[in-house]
């Protein structure tokens, strides 16, 4: 499974303005919704659900909020990169400044893990979350992520 696959370029974000936690999730929440003509609340409260667990924020100012819908019929991703670090409480204790949504069907089951695994492996090449943190174009954005999940296959 490949990340072109999941996300599309008008699911990349480049200069989301939050100012914590939870309005980063209500805004990933609303744009995730608006292009799967889905309920933003039901996106949010599993988002939250899910945060509850336990952080999402895997660390270097990554995080990767996840959920399961049982409106949502494909894995669905959605990158943003922040205007400014939030906290995020994440594993490091360091501030977020790049989060990759991914929603997936409840029958998803080891697909969900599979792209988690995935998007985690390609925020973590090095140099590319440097890339991401440098550029402020959604298309270029697009082109990162995408391209570098394709040259470095899982």
């Amino acid at each position: 499974m490949a990340l072109i696959d999941i996300i599309s370029p008008n699911a990349v974000l480049p200069s989301l303005k939050v100012n914590g936690k939870k309005q980063a999730l209500q805004e990933v929440a609303s744009q995730a919704a608006r292009l799967l003509k889905l309920d933003d609340r039901e996106i949010f409260e599993a988002l939250l659900q899910r945060e509850r667990l336990g952080s999402t924020g895997i660390g270097d100012g990554i995080a990767i909020p996840h959920g399961k819908l049982a409106h949502v019929d494909r894995l669905f991703g959605l990158m943003a990169r922040l205007e400014r670090p939030i906290d995020f409480e994440a594993l490091d204790g360091q501030p977020v400044d790049i989060i990759f949504l991914l929603l997936a069907p409840e029958t998803a089951g080891a697909d969900h893990l599979k792209a988690l695994a995935r998007i985690a492996r390609l925020l973590r090449e090095p140099g590319l979350v440097d890339s991401i943190r440098a550029t402020r174009d959604a298309s270029a954005l697009y082109a990162l992520i995408t391209q570098s999940a394709v040259s470095h296959p899982a």
